[in-house]
């Protein structure tokens, strides 16, 4: 499928800048928002620079897009008001910028910290309840809800991808879990945007195809990608790969502390 106009936010992070050299050789036109100033790398690239706080900036800067992927945000635990306002709002005047623009589809950068504290041995999937590991996690949930609010109420189609730890390789151990490699991190992007326009809200996780993961794979028939890599082949390369690992602790280590977290609860 033809991507057309691909509207990309956050265009300068460490995943937009990824996605956006590969999509800019797909796409028509790419129009690049981000906060911080961008500069255009090819005849196909537009550049805004917007916070997306500015509904108003937000709507004309998306106008003639025909897909949007939505990526900007704080990418880690903060204080609540911070997430809430980058994260929360940001994604809200994303998604009516979408409705009233009439545009065809909406990717929404979600998160595996939605689901956090399930057990290390328990492969979940995106129909479980939630259980945020934290204050960034629960910003994740309410942007997965603001999703399926747009397309139950306004009809939007929109998908919405449970990131997981997106790294040049893994270093750690739970990355042998929770790897997604740059090349997987694409197709998933890729799939997200030409995803069948009946598609009308779909949440997944989007992680490589790992040996050790805790998350199931989408369904063919919601998602039409499937993973090539597999954090397994660097596990001689991350130290204490070799040690078990405990399937009744959470699945998101150490983001599942309360010393995570605590730090921006503080008065």
């Amino acid at each position: 499928m033809e991507l057309g106009t691909v509207a990309l936010t956050g265009a300068a992070g460490t995943i937009g800048s990824v996605v956006r050299r590969a999509l800019r050789r797909e796409a028509g036109r790419m129009v690049l928002l981000d906060r911080v100033p961008l500069r255009a790398e090819a005849d196909n690239e537009v550049v805004h620079t917007v916070d997306l706080g500015d509904a108003a900036a937000v709507e004309s800067a998306l106008a003639g897009a025909d897909r949007v992927l939505h990526l900007a945000g704080v990418p880690d635990e903060a204080p609540l008001a911070d997430l809430l306002d980058a994260n929360v709002l940001g994604t809200h005047h994303v998604l009516e910028a979408a409705r009233r623009l009439g545009i065809g589809r909406v990717v929404l950068a979600g998160s595996n910290r939605v689901t956090g504290f399930y057990p290390a041995g328990h492969l979940t999937g995106p129909r479980e309840p939630v259980r945020p590991d934290g204050l960034y996690g629960v910003s994740k949930v309410a942007v997965e809800a603001l999703g399926r609010l747009y397309a139950d109420k306004f009809g939007l189609s929109v998908v919405c991808l449970r990131i997981g730890s997106f790294e040049p390789v893994p270093t750690e151990p739970r990355h042998l879990a929770t790897w997604l490699s740059p090349r997987d991190a694409v197709g998933y992007v890729r799939a997200a945007l030409t995803a069948a326009p009946t598609t009308r809200f779909a949440a997944v996780y989007a992680v490589s195809a790992n040996t050790r993961r805790f998350w199931e794979l989408p369904d063919p028939a919601v998602l039409g990608y499937t993973p090539v890599d597999d954090a397994e082949a660097y596990a001689a390369d991350v130290p204490g790969a070799d040690r078990p690992a405990d399937p009744d602790a959470p699945q998101a280590g150490v983001y599942a502390s309360p010393g995570f977290t605590l730090p921006y609860l503080q008065r």
